[in-house]
């Protein structure tokens, strides 16, 4: 079957929830990097035979966001676009779902993505609280108006946190940082071992901030700003063990670990990527950046999600017919250094491949590999768009280490994991 091509890629910068990119909404963002994309290509959007974007929190406002940031970049009207949602994967299933259907011949060149703006997640009213605006709504009188505004009680002003909903488990009744606990529990993490995790992160990501910039499009967020944010602003410069050590368990006060230092940040920013079968690419002169080898996905329990990556990760080598030591690069996604550092442990036992049949396509991965620019412990998580910057973050240090293959991977709200295998194209 005909080899995947990724042409090229960019992302805007990724910025805490709250901060330099509050007023932007998710398909701003989508829009910003789809259109740089564009233009330093030089694309003629007509080519474009779909649009894929991901996001988790899809605005309302904003109904099948993929159509809307097609729109706003300037993609031609006639160009389908849609939406896919898979929690932490969705910026991966963008690419996966463009992958497929340009293999089933459903077109040759498509632009995929991912936006996310965890700044303007709504807050909710409840259920009580709306049957309550609907009764004002429909009364025909005053006095029946005001008979209906008589019913509201201080609680029914109490928001419900779309946010915390979401990432909250509907099924086993855990946040996300809670199932990281179980993890903790199960391996045996120290608090410790996990905030080391973390500084490395922010060292990584410190060091490489040039690196990244290769890949970032400047942005102004508005008419108040001067200057334009370069940079993501996660990675801290003056973290430390003791800073870290400093801040209390968040999701388990009592007996946990797992603190906002050693977890992802909550992040706003999006990623724009071109995906076109080699065939295509090849006819117009395009060098890509790298080729789709393999991808697979993997369920586990939703209380133990983190742990799914080690399930993905050889269920995608076996499919590929290699190793994990064939692996030069790996990015797994820090949704908690817990969850990694699980993830780890369990690929490096001889235990864990025998009793789920993997052997042969686990192993200890060399932390030298690992995340080498940092991960979203420093970098943040905006989880529509986090699969679609690993995928893109891999490809440019395979083309600027030379290296032949990369792995990432992630582990997916609700008990999934994802992992892609990619190869290094002949982009300059």
């Amino acid at each position: 079957m005909e080899r995947i091509a990724i042409i090229d890629g960019i992302r805007t910068p990724f910025c805490k929830m709250g901060t330099s990119f509050n007023s932007l909404s998710a398909q701003e963002l989508g829009r910003i990097a789809a259109r740089e994309l564009i233009e330093r290509r030089g694309f003629d959007v007509r080519l474009i035979d779909e649009v894929i974007f991901g996001c988790v929190g899809q605005p309302a406002e904003a109904a099948n966001i993929a159509r809307v940031i097609a729109l706003l970049a300037g993609v031609p009207k006639t160009t389908p676009a849609f939406t896919v949602h898979r929690n932490c994967a969705s910026g991966i299933e963008a690419v996966v779902s463009a992958a497929l259907k340009i293999q089933a011949g459903e077109g040759s060149c498509m632009l995929v993505g991912g936006a996310e703006s965890m700044s303007n997640i709504p807050f909710l009213f409840s259920k009580a609280t709306q049957e309550i605006f609907t009764e004002v709504n429909r009364s025909k009188t005053f006095l029946a108006r005001l008979a209906a505004f008589s019913k509201f009680r201080p609680r029914h002003f109490n928001p419900v946190i779309g946010l915390q909903l979401g990432l909250t488990d509907p099924v086993c009744g855990l946040n996300m940082g809670q199932t990281a606990e179980v993890l903790v529990q199960e391996f045996g993490l120290t608090r410790r071992e996990q905030d080391q995790f973390s500084l490395d992160s922010h060292l990584k990501a410190v060091a490489s901030k040039a690196i990244l910039r290769e890949e970032i499009v400047p942005v102004i967020p508005g008419l108040k700003y001067k200057e334009a944010v370069v940079d993501d602003n996660g990675p801290r410069e003056g973290q430390s063990l003791e800073a870290l050590a400093k801040l209390r368990p968040f999701f388990d006060r009592a007996t946990g670990t797992v603190t906002a230092g050693n977890s992802s940040q909550v992040t706003d920013g999006a990623v724009a990527l071109l995906v076109a079968s080699e065939s295509w690419a090849r006819d117009r002169g395009l060098k890509p950046l790298g080729f789709i080898r393999a991808f697979s996905y993997a369920g586990v329990e939703p209380a133990r999600m983190g742990i799914a990556p080690a399930h993905a990760i050889p269920k995608v080598l076996k499919k590929a017919g290699l190793k994990l030591s064939d692996m030069k690069a790996v990015e797994l996604n820090e949704a908690f250094a817990a969850q990694v550092l699980a993830c780890l442990k369990a690929l490096a036992s001889e235990g864990f491949a025998k009793e789920f049949g993997y052997e042969g396509y686990t192993g200890a991965i060399d932390p030298a590999r690992l995340n080498v620019h940092g991960g979203a412990i420093a970098l943040g998580h905006p989880v529509g768009s986090t699969g679609a910057r690993l995928i893109l973050t891999m490809l440019k240090h395979l083309n600027r280490e030379n290296l032949d293959l990369g792995l990432v991977s992630l582990c997916i709200g609700g008990g999934q994991g994802a992992a892609v295998i990619l190869e290094k194209g002949g982009a300059s």
